[in-house]
């Protein structure tokens, strides 16, 4: 079957790559300035045709011809178009190019010429350079290497508003570096940290709250991005996130609330209501970092009643991971003393019961180790029993579960031991089962409460972990 004359007008247009490039080269060799410039100019405009074999070889070309002496109008166009070559070239292919150019000599020649070069040509280098960085992580330890960090800081200080928006991807980038990251201080670019993390394409604004949250973990580090206004940028990229950027957001935010003076200013700007968001959601880890910063949040007791609110409505609503995640929080809440009234306000006691007859043995288990901590205060201990929690957790002496005939026998121990509620168990307590329970519960109950401590101490300090896991 013949071609119609369509695709035979389409042939005809696509070139010949081998000898486009012949050409080109020859020119660049034997071609006077004008007639470099005019083809350096017309490959940029068929570049993103080319082949990437094609756009390998001319790499050495573009790198020698940005790195060319003359200070000459003639030369800088040539150098333009050159630099606008290797952008579109470092944006090809998804970036595959951008690890060569940086190889190249290219990054060298971009950051001698940046300070020095006019608005126009200043505002094409940084395009180039923010391509190259973003598409290749050899490239950002290139620049880090070689002062570009100063160079990007300095033009953010000049607050050139044409190249702004590039300039702060670019250090976004540059802060996935540990090298960069251990300098930026000295530099003065927290501030452009804080507003990297506000503006820009979300992949930039993700690095951004990555870096924060590992440089959050200093203590100096995290009194500066405070006063500079990271909670707000935070809470506020938090909201508008997706999945990704929610687990990234809440593990950092969680670092920087990790200090009393940051408790409450976290709390005020609308971060609880996000957690129990990332409590409900489909993570397993955004349900880890949720339980761990609730527990930091809820040391200020105004941040309890607002946790302890948004946990009873997982109870009702979530499914049985969310509501294992919530009764694991309140089993903690519960052993904060200013918290106990908290909890038994918020009307979680009567839910904490009735799902201790949960299908999910997780949930059963959470929610019985939840109230075992419960009884041991005296009016939690009532309300447990107007609940109905009695004859539920006498039946699960006999439960399967370890973990559960232990909690409920913690339960009922307290309850053994106040002289209020101790008919309640009479039955029971003759039991050897429930003998044999007490008598190992009491010899380590110190040293069970002490492990629990530990336990919630390593999982805070999680929230620093690398969330390049994320």
């Amino acid at each position: 079957m013949g071609h119609s004359d369509s695709e035979k007008n389409r042939e005809n247009l696509i070139p010949d790559w081998e000898k486009a490039f012949e050409h080109y080269e020859q020119v660049m060799v034997f071609g006077t300035e004008a007639m470099r410039l005019k083809a350096t100019v017309k490959f940029a405009h068929i570049s993103n045709q080319a082949p990437g074999d094609v756009l390998a070889r001319t790499i050495p070309i573009l790198a020698d011809l940005l790195a060319g002496g003359n200070s000459d109008n003639l030369n800088q166009s040539i150098q333009e178009a050159s630099a606008y070559c290797l952008k579109r070239i470092a944006c090809s292919g998804q970036g595959r190019l951008a690890r060569e150019i940086g190889q190249s000599g290219a990054l060298h020649s971009i950051l001698r010429l940046l300070p020095l070069s006019g608005n126009g040509f200043q505002r094409l280098l940084v395009k180039c350079l923010w391509s190259l960085v973003t598409f290749a992580k050899a490239n950002r330890l290139i620049v880090a290497r070689n002062g570009g960090l100063e160079i990007v800081i300095n033009m953010l200080n000049l607050n050139r508003d044409g190249t702004r928006r590039y300039l702060l991807e670019i250090l976004s980038a540059l802060t996935l570096s540990t090298e960069v990251r251990m300098v930026l201080i000295n530099f003065g670019g927290l501030r452009f940290l804080v507003e990297a993390a506000s503006c820009g394409s979300i992949v930039s604004r993700e690095r951004a709250c990555r870096a924060i949250g590992l440089l959050g973990v200093a203590r100096r580090a995290r009194r500066m991005l405070v006063e500079l206004g990271v909670i707000e940028v935070l809470v506020e990229l938090f909201r508008v996130g997706d999945n990704s950027t929610k687990l990234l957001v809440g593990n950092s935010l969680g670092v920087i609330s990790a200090h009393v003076d940051y408790i409450r200013p976290v709390a005020e700007a609308g971060a609880i209501p996000l957690y129990a968001e990332l409590l409900l959601g489909p993570e397993p880890i955004g349900k880890e970092i949720a339980e761990d910063v609730f527990c930091i949040l809820a040391v200020a007791e105004g941040n309890a009643v607002s946790i302890a609110d948004q946990l009873v409505r997982i109870l009702r609503e979530g499914d049985d991971a969310a509501k294992a995640a919530a009764s694991d929080v309140f089993w903690d809440l519960s052993s904060y003393k200013h918290s106990t009234p908290v909890v038994r306000n918020s009307g979680a006691i009567p839910i904490l019961v009735e799902i201790l007859q949960d299908e999910s043995i997780e949930v059963r288990e959470k929610a019985s180790g939840a109230i075992a901590q419960l009884s041991y205060n005296e009016g939690d201990r009532v309300a447990l029993s107007d609940a109905g929690a009695v004859p539920i957790l006498l039946e699960m002496l006999h439960d399967e579960s370890e973990e559960l005939r232990d909690n409920a026998a913690e339960a009922l121990i307290s309850f053994s031991e106040d002289p209020e509620q101790r008919e309640r168990i009479l039955e029971s307590i003759d039991l050897p089962s429930f003998q044999s329970m007490q008598n190992r519960l009491v010899r380590n109950r110190a040293s069970d409460e002490l492990m629990v401590r530990s336990v919630r101490r390593m999982s805070i300090q999680q929230l620093s972990w690398n969330p390049e896991i994320l």
